[in-house]
């Protein structure tokens, strides 16, 4: 993509890096006017490696630490375990799974069978490149009028509705951009994906800023926040399901049992049981 690219294991160390407080790694007394974020020497010591190899690893010019070492910066950096699963695949590539790049993400019938069984909760199938690729009438409601619905980044960061749709948006931006980074780290070569991440920078300040946390997510179970133009404010659960061998995801959106969100959700469903049988009188 660009000869950043080369380095991806320093950028991921360095950006980890300047997010982790001092106090965070246990140094209590340090003065508040030092620059937010750790410095070089103190990340090695505390991982137990000299200062010039640290810097040799930011720098790209050590690209393989053993295991024992990442294990020491995964530590000392606070990452949880998605971040330290992409920390281990950036410098031990050989051990990735390999991905067929360039293929076309076809929905696979599994996870659409799972869809026609939901025909009152809001359902879709995610593709390994973060694209949408199969929905339901009632989650196509939920989405009415939020462009770029194709795929879940242009929706996030192009659809100029974003930030009203989502009352966190920025919560919201830093999941699924950790969502493409882990998908990135997945399939490093593929064009498509290096394609969004271009089209992201070159349309986004916003993309720019929060890519450059190297922040690393997989998709999960979640609670999200949606601001409706008429059922107002809801609070739903995001059921995820992967689809064994394809990296794809099926999504069910459910609500707390007795919730205004419920009580939204099923007002929902009922306007589009109505208009589609309202559709299948007008077509006999």
């Amino acid at each position: 993509m660009d000869n950043g690219r080369c380095n991806l294991l320093g950028e991921f160390l360095r950006a980890r890096r300047e997010a982790t407080s001092p106090a965070q790694a246990g140094f209590l007394h340090a003065p508040s006017s030092r620059t937010p974020g750790l410095r070089r020497e103190e990340v090695a010591m505390l991982a137990g490696v000299s200062t010039s190899y640290y810097i040799r690893l930011e720098q790209g010019r050590e690209r393989h630490p053993s295991a024992q070492v990442l294990g020491a910066l995964a530590r000392v950096l606070r990452l949880e375990f998605d971040a330290a699963s992409y920390l281990y695949s950036l410098a031990h590539p050989w051990d990735r799974p390999r991905i067929e790049t360039g293929t076309v993400d076809r929905v696979s019938p599994s996870p659409m069978r799972l869809i026609d069984l939901c025909p009152d909760t809001p359902a879709m199938v995610i593709g390994r490149h973060l694209n949408v690729l199969a929905t339901n009438p009632v989650i196509e409601a939920l989405y009415e009028g939020v462009t770029h619905f194709d795929n879940c980044m242009r929706m996030i960061y192009l659809n100029r509705r974003a930030a009203d749709f989502y009352p966190d948006w920025e919560k919201a931006a830093r999941s699924k951009t950790a969502q493409l980074r882990s998908a990135v780290a997945a399939d490093p070569d593929n064009p498509y994906l290096h394609g969004l991440v271009e089209e992201l920078t070159d349309h986004s300040q916003e993309f720019r800023t929060i890519w450059a946390r190297h922040e690393v997510q997989e998709r999960g179970n979640e609670v999200k926040e949606l601001r409706h133009p008429t059922l107002g404010d809801i609070t739903l659960s995001w059921e995820v399901l992967s689809v064994s061998g394809t990296g794809q995801k099926f999504v069910a959106l459910t609500a707390e049992p007795g919730s205004h969100s419920e009580h939204a959700l099923r007002k929902l469903t009922d306007t589009v049981t109505q208009q589609a049988a309202q559709t299948e009188t007008q077509s006999v």
